[in-house]
């Protein structure tokens, strides 16, 4: 694993684990394992320090979710809801790291385009992957209910958003 990756890696730890408030830099350069000076070499400052956590996380939500998908449209969104609701039990249970990093610092322009871009890649590959061209909305709307309700109903919320799946597939398609 390259330096900047484990970084990043370390960093995405930290804030999934004490929001973006709380975590000193040193317990950012202790997640992060390596020196403060390796730590500020890559990532110069806090905002720095969290977009590099949020692209890692970026990357892999995108590979976790969307490679080798199943060619059929609805057993695609059937997988893609699946993953999503295994993402949230394993790695996001408080709920979306990209949503949390805006909330924290709403004037942030670089977090706000990172959320936009996350969001909007989210929505091209399961597009691509359903079928549904110009769902876009839609779909965003449908994966970031499922994110938003798990937390709080879990499988339900999956069943849900399965079921809300099918209702667009059959009302687009």
């Amino acid at each position: 694993m390259e330096i900047q990756e484990k970084i990043a890696a370390g960093l995405e730890r930290a804030f999934v684990r004490h929001g973006f408030a709380e975590p000193s830099v040193d317990v950012l350069r202790e997640a992060a394992d390596v020196s403060l000076r390796t730590l500020y070499k890559y990532t110069p400052s806090r905002p720095d320090m969290v977009l590099a956590a949020l692209k890692h996380r970026h990357a892999r939500f995108l590979e976790r979710t969307y490679d080798e998908l199943p060619t059929d449209p609805a057993l695609a969104l059937d997988t893609i809801l699946t993953r999503l609701a295994d993402w949230m039990a394993e790695e996001a249970s408080n709920g979306c790291l990209f949503h949390a990093a805006v909330a924290a610092a709403p004037h942030d322009e670089a977090l706000r385009d990172m959320l936009a871009r996350h969001k909007e890649d989210s929505a091209e590959m399961a597009v691509k992957a359903t079928g549904l061209c110009g769902a876009e909305v839609e779909l965003t709307l449908l994966m970031d209910g499922l994110m938003q309700s798990w937390p709080l109903h879990g499988d339900s919320a999956t069943q849900a958003a399965k079921a809300f799946g099918k209702q667009l597939l059959a009302k687009l398609a």
